[in-house]
């Protein structure tokens, strides 16, 4: 949504703005904030947003923000710098910080002159995970949360997926947030170290170039990096579930929260995997019956970074989802705002899930996740040996395998199969097909549908498979084929052969024997229309996204070479490789 149809949602009142506001936690850290204050006339409820990156920067504090946004609708708006960042004193180490200091700086914000002594929170991201960890705490004033894609902070779904490391987004990440700490040092030739790394130097949030990617060792960034991110070094070290993850893993603490939240995520986000779940959760567990049922969720077509939190129609790699995706999600949370905080008596939705249904473009309310009427159906891999590549005689279908040969396939560390597309920052949509005519890759395709088939919810691939290495990768890629032959990427998942038992006991594996791996890939709402196919493709790299299995059964981010594997991927009656979809009866 463009910055003018933000300003034509600007509210009544004029705005200005108090800058860096002082707070002590209550350690005696000063943290800082500006306030943003609409010629209203008072006391007027309060929303609150704490950032890492910059309460002034990202646009937060342009003329069209969120914050001058709610502010013009009559809320006094705080946007604070988390501890360590920017105006913020103290050491800043990624979320550890954020329960005990979110519930001081909420209970200060209640306290702040005009301020109705009740408190909302916002924001994307970091700021999102910020919003349920000082939820945790249970704050008195805290009456409603609003996060935007947001992890559980699990070990199985944060810096690690399935396993594997998520390298891609996580070095980008913490180079650029190194450079901000250097660049409060006035180090410059470190900055300057730092920059050549990027794709595009100027970019703030540049991806990096390959080859900075393809380093190894992986624990070498830890030096490389040293004091712009010392905490690499414990992410690293920790490459197993354990206490170190159970300290900020939400998923643990869903029973400490009491506030009614509208949970917002998109089928395209790398945290596709945590919103549906914190709304399934908290729906069960919450503390105490109002906030169990003021639990709400919503779900669109779109990636990770939503710029003003606007989506738009496209945004989304290739596709454009059209009109009706491009929605205000000001509007859906100012609605949300003004029921829990204002107590205007305008009814929310009635219904407490509202997907948007890719494939058809358009919104639907749901009364829960995953959809009561879903049919869980297995489509199974079929071939005569030879499903290499989109050329090869893969196929799927709901028949169960008899007896059939294997498909084999040779897995080159040094040649991975490239990221395209999927669940990372600034992506979504990529034709598959490009990787899919690789002899590395397994490829499973469908008849073509004579009728509609709708897939919405979790997707989970069983798959039979054998490896030459101690420990391998196995990547998993729905997709699905237009007429015109386009491969729309839907879903995305991996394992890690170590942890397919176990996050917190990994084992290797025995070389040549068959195991049972199951891969997630997460939540998906997407209906094929006749005349296209259902395709799945088994390869076992997706680089730079996930750290390159270097084929050792060495821990991760510590090898300094890698080694290749030749693997077996098995479907037959003992050996039954499936897609569990979850089909929607129409």
């Amino acid at each position: 949504m463009s910055n003018r149809s933000i300003e034509s949602q600007r509210g009544p009142f004029e705005v200005t703005r108090e800058d860096d506001l002082a707070m002590a936690t209550r350690d005696g850290t000063v943290l800082r904030a500006d306030v943003y204050r609409p010629a209203a006339s008072g006391p007027l409820p309060v929303l609150f947003r704490r950032t890492p990156y910059g309460k002034r920067l990202n646009d937060l504090a342009a003329d069209f923000s969120e914050a001058r946004y709610f502010a013009s609708h009559g809320y006094l708006v705080v946007v604070q710098d988390t501890r360590g960042r920017f105006t913020s004193e103290g050491a800043w180490y990624p979320l550890i910080y954020e329960a005990r200091d979110g519930y001081d700086a909420i209970e200060w914000a209640a306290a702040l002159p005009g301020s109705s002594g009740v408190v909302g929170t916002f924001g994307q991201s970091y700021g999102a995970i910020a919003q349920y960890l000082a939820a945790t705490q249970r704050p008195p004033h805290l009456k409603t949360c609003i996060p935007v894609s947001a992890y559980q902070l699990a070990f199985e779904n944060y810096w690690y997926n399935g396993g594997a490391l998520e390298l891609g987004w996580m070095l980008s990440y913490f180079v650029n947030m190194a450079e901000a700490v250097l660049r409060q040092e006035g180090d410059e030739s470190a900055i300057a170290d730092l920059a050549k790394l990027k794709v595009d130097p100027n970019q703030r949030f540049s991806p990096l170039t390959e080859e900075t990617l393809r380093h190894l060792p992986i624990t070498d960034w830890v030096d490389r990096l040293g004091r712009g991110a010392p905490f690499l070094r414990d992410i690293l070290s920790h490459p197993t579930d354990g206490p170190y993850w159970w300290a900020t893993d939400l998923s643990r603490q869903l029973f400490n929260m009491n506030v009614p939240m509208l949970h917002i995520g998109s089928w395209y986000d790398i945290a596709n995997r945590d919103t549906p779940l914190y709304f399934k959760g908290l729906q069960t567990s919450a503390l105490g019956e109002s906030a169990r049922a003021g639990q709400a969720l919503l779900m669109g077509p779109w990636a990770h970074q939503l710029p003003f939190n606007q989506p738009t129609s496209g945004g989304t790699g290739d596709i454009d989802f059209g009109p009706e995706a491009a929605v205000s999600l000001l509007d859906v949370q100012l609605k949300w705002f003004d029921h829990y905080l204002k107590l205007d008596g305008r009814d929310l939705p009635r219904s407490p899930v509202r997907i948007f249904v890719m494939g058809e473009n358009r919104w639907r309310d749901e009364r829960e996740w995953p959809l009561a009427r879903t049919v869980f159906t297995p489509y199974y891999l079929h071939s005569g040996g030879s499903a290499n590549s989109l050329h090869g005689d893969g196929s799927l279908s709901t028949l169960p395998p008899d007896d059939q040969p294997s498909d084999n396939f040779h897995y080159n560390p040094d040649d991975p199969v490239p990221s395209a597309g999927g669940r990372i920052v600034g992506s979504g949509v990529v034709d598959q097909r490009k990787n899919q005519a690789r002899s590395d890759v397994l490829v499973y395709t469908g008849p073509e549908l004579t009728q509609d088939l709708e897939i919405t919810g979790p997707v989970t691939v069983y798959l039979h498979a054998a490896t030459t290495a101690p420990d391998t990768d196995f990547v998993a890629v729905l997709s699905d084929v237009r007429p015109d032959g386009y491969a729309q990427n839907l879903a995305e998942g991996i394992v890690r052969g170590r942890f397919r038992e176990s996050y917190d006991n990994p084992t290797l594996l025995h070389p040549g024997t068959p195991y049972l791996f199951r891969i997630q890939l997460w939540n998906i709402s997407h209906v094929l229309r006749v005349g296209h196919w259902l395709r799945l493709h088994i390869t076992s790299s997706d680089f730079p996204r996930w750290d390159r299995n270097a084929g050792t059964g060495a821990p991760t981010g510590t090898d300094t070479a890698t080694h290749p594997a030749d693997q077996t991927v098995l479907h037959d009656r003992a050996h039954p490789s499936h897609v569990l979809l979850p089909v929607i009866p129409r």
